[in-house]
C-alpha cells in the first residue's frame, strides 16, 4: 500500500491498514517532517476525537506520527510524487533522484492549499509582507520569526482565527480583521476572539489594494462609507482553500470542479478503482479530526478492495439541482455494506433559508428545513444505488 501525504488523513489510514494486517504500508511526504498542517498550528484544540484530550497542533502531529511508526508504517519524507500512472504506479523524486513505486492500491491524501494574493486578485503594488496563514505559521512556529508587527487579516474562515492565535504567540498585534459579508464565516463564538483581543472586526469591507515599497505600508479598503486607507505593515491572506489536486488531474482521474478534488464513491474510490482518496483533498477544508476519521474509514475500504470485498464501481452520479449548493460528496454511489463515506456531505454557496432535500426514485427520501450558511457542513443519508438520486437546497418562498 502506498499513501501520498502524511497529514491526519494519510497517517490515520496508514495506521489503520497496519492494524487490519496489511504488511507493507509506506507514506510518502514531500515535506521534511510528517504531520501535515497541524505541525504549524501552535494552538488548541486538536486531538479530542483521536486522543480524547485537547492538544496543541505540533503535539497532535507528533502523536499521529508516533502512532503510525509504532504500528510499523514506513514514512518517507522529502519525497515528491510527480506522476500517478496506471498500475497504479507512482513516479517520485527525492535526494536519491527519480524512481518509481508500484502498489496494489494507492491513497491520495495530499490535502489543501490556501488561495494566495494572486489567486484572490488583490490589486496594488507588490511589497513584501503578504503571507497566507500557512506561510505565517511556518515562519512563526518553524523558524521563530516575526515577519511583521501590525498586519491586516483578510477573511473570517476558521483558519483566520488560527492566524490571530499565531500572531498572539509571536507578539504581533493585527490592526484589523476584514470580512466582505455581514457576518463571520466561521461559527460563533469564533467572532468573540478578535473582540476579546482588541482587534477591530470590519464587516461589509473588502480589500481593494495593498500599497508599499519594500514592505506593506497601507491597505485601501472598500467600506459601506466609501474607500478608506489603513496603515499596516503586513497582510495575512486567509482561507479560500482548494484541494491540492495536481496528481488527480495529471493522473487522468475524474475531477470534480465543484469540490476541486477527485470524484469518489462512498468507499473513497476514484475513477480508477485502485486509487482511493481521503481528507481535505476531497473538498476544500474540514477539521483535522474529521480528516483523521475519514482516513481510517477509507483505509478499511482499501483493505476490503485487496480481497475483492467491494462492489463493482458505479458510473451513476448523484444529481444536484438549484443554485445554492456548492457540491455533494461522494459524487457516485456503488451500493454495498459498510461505506467509508457513510453520509452525503454538502455545503451551501451562500446563505439561504429553505429546505435541504434528497430525492430518489422521483420522491423525497430525506430532508429538513434549515438556514444554510457558507462553509457549514450539511449532511444527508446516502441514497440507494440505481434510484436516480439528486440533492437540492430550495429557498423558502
Amino acid at each position: 500500500m502506498a499513501i501520498v501525504g502524511a497529514g491526519p488523513a494519510g497517517l490515520a489510514a496508514a495506521t489503520e491498514l497496519r492494524r487490519l494486517g496489511i504488511d507493507r504500508v509506506v507514506v510518502l511526504e514531500r515535506e521534511s517532517e510528517p504531520g501535515g498542517v497541524p505541525r504549524h498550528c501552535g494552538h488548541s484544540p486538536y486531538g479530542l476525537r483521536e486522543f480524547k484530550r485537547p492538544m496543541l497542533g505540533p503535539a497532535y502531529a507528533r502523536s499521529l506520527v508516533s502512532q503510525a511508526r509504532r504500528a510499523g508504517v514506513r514514512i518517507a519524507t522529502g519525497v515528491t510524487v510527480i506522476a500517478l500512472k496506471k498500475g497504479p504506479c507512482l513516479e517520485i523524486s527525492s535526494d536519491a533522484g527519480l524512481s518509481e513505486i508500484s502498489a496494489k492500491v494507492v491513497m491520495l491524501a495530499t490535502g489543501i492549499r490556501e488561495t494566495t494574493r494572486a489567486g484572490q486578485l488583490l490589486g496594488g503594488t507588490k511589497p513584501g509582507g503578504v503571507l497566507t496563514t500557512g506561510a505565517l505559521q511556518g515562519l512563526v512556529y518553524g523558524a521563530g520569526m516575526r515577519p511583521f508587527r501590525r498586519p491586516v487579516i483578510l477573511g473570517t474562515e476558521l483558519v483566520a482565527f488560527s492566524a490571530i492565535l499565531t500572531c498572539r504567540h509571536a507578539g504581533i498585534r493585527p490592526v484589523a480583521m476584514i470580512e466582505p459579508g455581514h457576518r463571520t464565516t466561521a461559527r460563533w463564538p469564533a467572532s468573540l476572539l478578535p473582540r476579546l483581543l482588541g482587534i477591530p472586526l470590519l464587516y461589509r469591507t473588502g480589500l481593494v489594494s495593498i500599497e508599499g515599497r519594500e514592505t506593506v505600508e497601507e491597505v485601501v479598503l472598500r467600506t459601506p462609507g466609501g474607500e478608506r486607507r489603513l496603515a499596516a505593515d503586513g497582510v495575512i491572506v486567509t482561507g479560500r482553500f482548494r484541494p491540492e489536486a495536481s496528481l488527480v488531474r495529471l493522473g487522468g482521474l475524474t475531477y470534480d470542479p465543484a469540490t476541486g478534488g477527485p470524484e469518489v464513491d462512498e468507499f473513497g474510490r476514484t475513477s480508477d478503482p485502485q486509487v482511493f482518496a481521503a481528507g481535505n483533498l476531497l473538498r476544500g477544508v474540514e477539521t483535522a479530526g474529521w480528516c483523521w476519521a475519514e482516513g481510517r474509514a477509507v483505509a478499511g475500504a482499501m483493505a476490503r478492495a485487496l480481497s475483492g470485498g467491494l462492489p463493482p464501481p458505479a458510473s451513476q452520479r448523484i444529481g444536484q439541482t438549484g443554485e445554492h449548493l456548492a457540491y455533494v460528496l461522494p459524487q457516485r454511489i456503488a451500493g454495498g455494506a459498510a461505506p467509508a463515506l457513510d453520509v452525503l456531505q454538502l455545503r451551501a454557496c451562500s446563505a439561504a433559508r429553505g429546505r435541504l432535500s434528497l430525492h430518489a426514485g422521483g420522491q423525497e427520501t430525506a430532508g429538513r428545513a434549515l438556514l444554510a450558511l457558507p462553509e457549514r457542513r450539511l449532511l444527508l443519508p446516502l441514497p440507494s444505488p440505481g434510484s436516480d438520486p439528486s440533492v437540492s437546497l430550495e429557498p423558502s418562498s
